[in-house]
């Protein structure tokens, strides 16, 4: 009898799941048809980037992409849409910077730079001195005070190109920019020039965060970075003329703290109400552009998810959400904030999802999760591949969705392909004529179709115990 009984479940398992399989790669069919057929994406892009713009956190524009957002969702008719406030900074960039470089008294070379977010300001007039080049914090330390004090550092240390990952190569060498000041300062420099993040040469100088920590504001010193083709005229200028002079203004300030939101809105569950599936990407940007890849794209990508359920009237047994976060660049206050909240409401996330690399082919995602968990995702590689999505990989997920990370959760990060990303990330050079059309809706379809495996078959584990 147990022998009859197990013969008929093995034969029963396998008609049902190839009819499971063909029924996912159906509905992964359908989703990226609708997303290339009838898409919204772009067009949101389009409003987001040429008629609101760059979108620094406490800018008036980030107030504007919230509003635009919101009323956005709520055209969806989605079950809830809402504000949540969230305290950012006021970091505001000021007129347009200017630098040169003196190789003599009456011999100048002007050269592209940007202010680095939360820089304090040169003197109005300017800041003028001799040039120390280095690669690293390690050769500040050789060098010393004696070498140092009084001089700009100029940071010289290029993202490494034969590094296939390109995050990779970025996450080599970010540190110079992000806690460059604070070291040099410690050796007596009174400011810092850091070569853009940037694996092209080009006249476009990258802006991005920066920190001074815990340090006094007495003494604190401004830094900017300069455009990868200056740098290098820079370095060997130095070469030929080690006594030269470079001389750079910026009029930037910090204000206090300001009142912005994350946009959140949602279609609740029929089955699991009470289990929530996040995708999301982040509201602000840089201001020196207007934030098309970064992170404009991924914020109407994550949009569309719900609207391609919408169209497909699909109905999710999990809570969908679809979460805009503020104040990504320049402090994550958007996503602590979020995960606060759900942590004080008791909310369980089982998936979260973000896209936060750009708007461009999608090769597949980054997962956190453990290996178990991993082994269902495995399952799913070959509902993908008709759509050119290979890369299912464990490692970081997103910035934003981080915090929301437990024992028994998934998170995960859309990549797509990143040879050109840093070509426009943080820079001038991030507008929407740099993102292609058919590309960001493939991702908006990639994000989609993850999105509705989870819902449909939650995690290898069930419901989890514990909950954020």
């Amino acid at each position: 009898m147990l022998k009859n009984l197990m013969s008929y479940f093995f034969v029963l398992s396998s008609v049902i799941l190839p009819a499971q399989n063909i029924s996912d790669s159906l509905m992964l069919s359908s989703i990226y048809k609708t997303s290339l057929l009838n898409g919204k994406a772009y067009d949101w892009l389009d409003y987001m980037t040429n008629q609101i713009g760059g979108r620094l956190s406490g800018s008036l524009n980030a107030e504007r992409s919230v509003q635009w957002a919101k009323e956005e969702l709520e055209d969806l008719e989605l079950d809830k849409v809402w504000l949540q406030p969230v305290l950012v900074p006021k970091w505001v960039r000021g007129p347009k910077e200017f630098a040169l470089i003196e190789t003599e008294p009456g011999v100048t070379f002007n050269v592209p730079i940007t202010a680095l977010g939360g820089s304090v300001a040169t003197p109005s007039v300017g800041l003028k001195a001799e040039v120390i080049e280095v690669q690293n914090f390690e050769e500040l330390a050789v060098l010393g005070r004696e070498n140092i004090d009084g001089k700009i550092v100029f940071f010289n240390r290029p993202m490494q190109a034969d590094l296939i990952s390109t995050f990779s190569a970025y996450g080599g060498c970010v540190n110079q920019r992000y806690d460059g000041a604070r070291e040099a300062s410690r050796y007596g420099a009174i400011g810092v020039i850091v070569r853009s993040m940037n694996l092209r040469m080009d006249d476009y100088p990258h802006t991005g965060a920066m920190s001074y920590g815990d340090q006094p504001v007495s003494q604190r010193i401004p830094a900017a970075a300069i455009s990868t083709n200056a740098a290098e005229k820079l370095s060997n200028l130095l070469k030929i003329a080690p006594k030269l002079k470079f001389l750079f203004r910026q009029q930037c300030k910090q204000y206090e703290d300001v009142l912005s939101y994350n946009v959140i809105g949602e279609i609740t569950g029929s089955e699991y109400p009470d289990e929530i599936i996040l995708v999301g990407g982040h509201l602000d940007s840089w201001d020196i552009g207007d934030g098309a890849h970064d992170d404009g794209a991924g914020c109407v990508q994550s949009m569309e998810v719900l609207r391609l359920f919408k169209l497909l009237d699909y109905k999710p047994k999990r809570t969908l959400r679809v979460v805009l976060f503020m104040n990504e660049e320049n402090g994550l206050r958007g996503g602590r904030k979020y995960a606060e909240v759900a942590t004080s409401k008791g909310e369980t996330h089982i998936f979260a999802l973000e896209s936060d690399a750009g708007g461009f082919s999608p090769r597949g995602f980054n997962f956190d999760t453990s290996d178990h968990e991993f082994a269902q995702v495995k399952s799913w590689k070959n509902l993908f591949k008709p759509y050119l999505i290979h890369y299912f990989e464990k490692g970081g997920s997103g910035a934003d969705v981080g915090p929301l990370k437990t024992k028994t959760n998934v998170l995960a990060g859309l990549r797509p392909d990143s040879q050109r990303y840093f070509d426009h990330h943080h820079a001038a050079t991030d507008t929407f004529e740099a993102v292609n059309k058919r590309e960001l809706e493939l991702g908006a379809a990639t994000l989609t179709s993850l999105i509705y495996l989870y819902d449909n078959y939650g995690l290898v584990g069930g419901t989890p115990i514990d909950s954020q």
